[in-house]
């Protein structure tokens, strides 16, 4: 899922090719020397409705397709099949990609502020742009590939789904049909990031007769959780201006057909018909004054088992086919991709997760580098020629089931291979919010971090504010974009001159994070409702405070459903799992104390010697999270109170892991 101008960002990053080797990836060599394109080729769905796919095939030197039937990987995508054309067309301008290989993977920035801006230039060797999009070196090497608009986008018929029971359907109907075409040898694997990572998953959900092996990456499966609504605050900063995109990209004509006369006149129809997919639920969050005047279509969505509740929580335990999920720990979907890999229910290289320290269009920036893993492109393609093609030595020479099974970027160190995430060594270890000054931070309140509870009873008051605006949260919110600024996307001083920071002591020896963090507050509130931000942060001996993880969560929502949640074995919380309804809504009785649980997303860290851990309290968090209209009005943006108390201690519970 992207925004327009991430859609454009991605477009150019397309232009990148993947023909050259880099350290640990397959020769790849070029089983055929051209691509045949089938432009727009009609799919009609159970229903009536048609969509349109691109048919991508190996041909030979004159440019005949090759008629052994081979495997097929589909592409499903609501950002048009035209981006993906530009972006083909792009890479056979002379030099064009070359140039862009030249620049990619030696862009360094070391030493300026803008550190970050390498950071997103040098996805462009990743791999990424090839699994968004076709990749012609697979296609090449044996494959078809069907790229296809979901319906309502694109140039296909109907009104945009957005994930629902209908769009899932098609995904099944149209892996049926891949796998009934002539050039098929009826085995087919799906491929895509974000929207079609998340496509991908809910299809294998359905178990479909001929869909053998999955490659998504930066999906998500809990999509009210991970982007919707993390916390029960409106995720305004990303949906918004992605809708908006979206819907605009799905008006671009098929000109083609219009110079020919064979203009789809139902399109346009469906089109009018429904311009602005899903604006009404935005307008009506944004606009709605109380509770008792939340209408209908924004009442199913906060109301548990509800039919698009339904459709956007995804069930990755159904999954039974090959998967390897590829994520960021400061990707949109960073809540989800961790979770997926654990809940389905195969044996370790049937099921591979590759994270790296990467926002949503980052994703793959420094693969293929000395001491990193392959690039994504040459991963996905041995995952599809191990469960294709039964090609078991297609990665340099090795299994790709032999990889990882899980290889993280460990935050503030480097790339480590685990066998389970978290950590099972991890032990939970209260460190308690003290009043007393840490003298290494800026802030509102500097206070710190203590193995025991300290300090007299205290009330810290904190003011909603903007300066989350420059913050990884904010970085995160525009897909990684806002992270070309270290400033934002690597350093949180500016975010905590408006935040309540506790900061531990310095670290004597290397120390290992690994899992989800639960922040416990007693607070205090003026107002019936309120929203608490919180971010556990690597603090450098130059002052850098680096936010490893954040979560949030609106106070009124606290509930949680405890089958689904985690607690520590002394009882704590550790990985809240909120429920997000009006039934479970709770409010405020202003002057009372509260306690909350803000779980923070699961990481995977290590403090270096010398190295500080904090905590930052917010009271807002625009614009990752903003509170519904009426939960807005009933918090009246007042001042919140964090109350500090021995008796009753506020504490966050970090996963530790032993010194080996």
């Amino acid at each position: 899922m992207a925004p327009l101008a991430v859609v454009a960002c991605v477009c150019a990053m397309l232009c990148a090719p993947a023909a050259h080797a880099q350290p640990g990836e397959p020769p790849a060599p070029a089983q055929y020397p051209q691509v045949h394109i089938e432009w727009d080729v009609p799919i009609t769905m159970s229903d009536g409705t048609v969509l349109k796919a691109n048919v991508y095939r190996p041909a030979d030197a004159n440019g005949a397709p090759i008629d052994t039937p081979m495997p097929t990987i589909l592409n499903m995508t609501p950002y048009t099949k035209l981006v993906t054309t530009l972006a083909d067309s792009g890479m056979s301008v002379p030099g064009m990609s070359d140039a862009l290989m030249s620049l990619a993977g030696r862009f360094d920035l070391t030493g300026t502020p803008f550190t970050g801006l390498a950071d997103l230039v040098n996805a462009l060797d990743g791999g990424f742009a090839r699994n968004f999009s076709i990749d012609r070196d697979l296609i090449r090497s044996g494959y078809a590939q069907v790229v296809a608009d979901v319906r309502g986008t694109g140039f296909s018929q109907g009104t945009w789904q957005v994930f629902q029971d209908r769009e899932q359907q098609d995904t099944v109907e149209t892996i049926d049909w891949a796998a009934a075409q002539p050039w098929s040898d009826g085995k087919v694997g799906m491929s895509g990031a974000s929207y079609s990572g998340i496509n991908q998953l809910q299809a294998a959900e359905k178990r479909p007769e001929h869909l053998d092996a999955i490659f998504p990456v930066v999906p998500g499966s809990d999509l009210l959780r991970d982007i919707i609504a993390p916390g029960g605050g409106l995720g305004i900063g990303f949906l918004p201006p992605w809708l908006a995109g979206v819907n605009g990209l799905k008006f671009v004509p098929d000109l083609s057909s219009l110079a020919n006369g064979t203009f789809d006149w139902a399109w346009l129809a469906s089109r009018v018909e429904n311009p602005a997919v899903f604006f009404d639920l935005i307008a009506a969050a944004l606009t709605t004054p109380t509770i008792d005047e939340i209408p209908p279509h924004m009442v199913a969505l906060l109301e548990d088992g509800s039919s698009i509740r339904t459709d956007w929580q995804g069930d990755p335990s159904r999954i039974d086919i090959p998967t390897f999920v590829v994520g960021g720990w400061h990707d949109l979907f960073t809540n989800s991709e961790p979770r997926i890999y654990n809940a389905i229910p195969l044996p370790p290289g049937e099921k591979q997760l590759l994270m790296g320290e990467w926002y949503h269009v980052s994703a793959g920036s420094g693969l293929g580098q000395e001491g990193a893993p392959p690039r994504l492109d040459a991963l996905q393609r041995a995952w599809f020629d191990k469960w294709l093609k039964g090609i078991d030595d297609s990665l340099a020479g090795t299994d790709i089931a032999d990889f990882g099974p899980i290889t993280n970027f460990q935050q503030g160190g480097d790339w480590i291979t685990r066998t389970d995430f978290p950590d099972p060594a991890a032990e939970y270890r209260r460190l308690y919010l003290s009043p007393q000054a840490s003298g290494t931070a800026q802030s509102v309140h500097d206070g710190s971090l203590t193995d025991e509870p300290t300090g007299d009873p205290t009330t810290l008051t904190l003011a909603p504010g903007l300066t989350t605006l420059c913050s990884r949260d904010a970085a995160q919110q525009t897909a990684g974009l806002l992270a070309a600024f270290d400033a934002c996307g690597k350093d949180s001083r500016i975010a905590e001159t408006n935040a309540l920071t506790f900061t531990g002591a310095p670290v004597t020896e290397p120390t290992a994070i690994s899992g989800p963090v639960n922040l416990h507050l007693e607070t205090m509130l003026d107002a019936t409702d309120g929203y608490w931000t919180a971010t556990l942060n690597d603090v450098a001996p130059d002052g850098t405070s680096t936010a490893l993880t954040s979560g949030q969560l609106t106070s009124s929502l606290r509930a949680v459903d405890e089958s689904r949640s985690t607690r520590a074995p002394n009882g704590d919380m550790v990985d809240p799992f909120y429920t997000l309804t009006l039934d479970s809504r709770q409010p405020i009785v202003p002057g009372e104390r509260t306690a909350l649980d803000v779980g923070l997303l699961a990481t995977d860290a290590i403090l270096q010697p010398g190295h500080r851990l904090r905590i930052d309290v917010f009271a807002s968090n625009f614009p990752k999270g903003m509170l519904l209209r009426p939960l807005l009005n009933e918090s009246e943006l007042k001042p919140q109170h964090l109350v500090l108390d021995q008796e009753a201690p506020s504490f966050v519970s970090v996963p530790l892991v032993p010194a080996r």
